[in-house]
């Protein structure tokens, strides 16, 4: 360099995101053709732009699946296990928890204008979306008056159905209240399941006799595990106290 040469400062030039635009991209193909066409890992990467702002998803939405194993298994996932994975903080794993329950949320609200139970399938139906998102064992009573006509359907008990005692006099106290003619109990296997234990039905017994002393008929017990629930009153498994109440299809 010669002596009257001077060194011109370099203007600095931003890089550019490696994935600049890929956000955009995915956000678009799911406002057009919705997220039928996702892979899973496609989906959590989606999801998780909402929660980690700044980061490459996609290898985030990998290590998820590699860990937990599918889609559903990484909804269910406990908020202690999601934050162990790299990349994944308390922001991003409170989001993964909130989908399952506003999915419950969201069906239970659709379902809302749904007051008539015919059937045995329709009401096992409308109580698989009751659990939807609960990964413990939970109790759901369900009261229909003399019509039919759903008048409640709540959770009554987070615990097994092995423990009656501690929930029967809430369910007869609320079949009471709303002056109920028929009831039915539900409760979930999160072990996956549904077929009844000598434990469900002892303790169907237990309510159907607590139920009766107040002149309201259990009419079934539906035991739900993910999408498939088991009708005790359609089995025909415990004939001595179900029969025919609900025109079954």
């Amino acid at each position: 360099m010669e002596k009257n040469e001077v060194d011109l400062p370099q203007k600095k030039v931003a890089a550019k995101p490696v994935h600049s635009g890929h956000r955009e991209r995915v956000k678009n193909k799911f406002l057009k053709d919705g997220l039928d066409g996702f892979e899973q890992h496609a989906v959590l990467e989606l999801l998780l732009y909402y929660g980690i702002p700044l980061k490459d998803t996609n290898p985030i939405g990998h290590a998820l699946l590699q860990k937990f194993g599918s889609l559903s298994a990484v909804f269910d996932a406990p908020f202690e296990e999601l934050i162990k994975v790299d990349g994944v903080g308390k922001s991003a794993a409170t989001l993964i928890k909130l989908i399952p329950q506003l999915c419950r949320r969201y069906q239970e609200n659709a379902d809302k204008d749904k007051n008539w139970i015919f059937s045995y399938d329709e009401a096992g139906k409308l109580l698989i979306n009751k659990f939807i998102g609960r990964t413990d064992e939970v109790i759901v009573l369900m009261l229909l008056d003399s019509r039919n006509r759903m008048i409640y359907c709540d959770v009554v008990n987070e615990g097994t159905v092995t423990t009656a005692n501690i929930y029967v006099k809430k369910i007869v106290k609320l079949a009471v209240q709303y002056n109920a003619a028929y009831a039915i109990l539900s409760h979930n296997h999160p072990s996956g399941y549904c077929m009844p234990s000598k434990q469900d039905m002892n303790s169907t017994m237990w309510i159907y006799e607590a139920l009766k002393t107040v002149e309201i008929k259990l009419i079934d017990h539906v035991i739900v595990s993910d999408s498939d629930f088991f009708s005790m009153a359609k089995s025909g498994i415990m004939s001595e106290i179900f029969d025919s109440e609900l025109d079954t299809e």
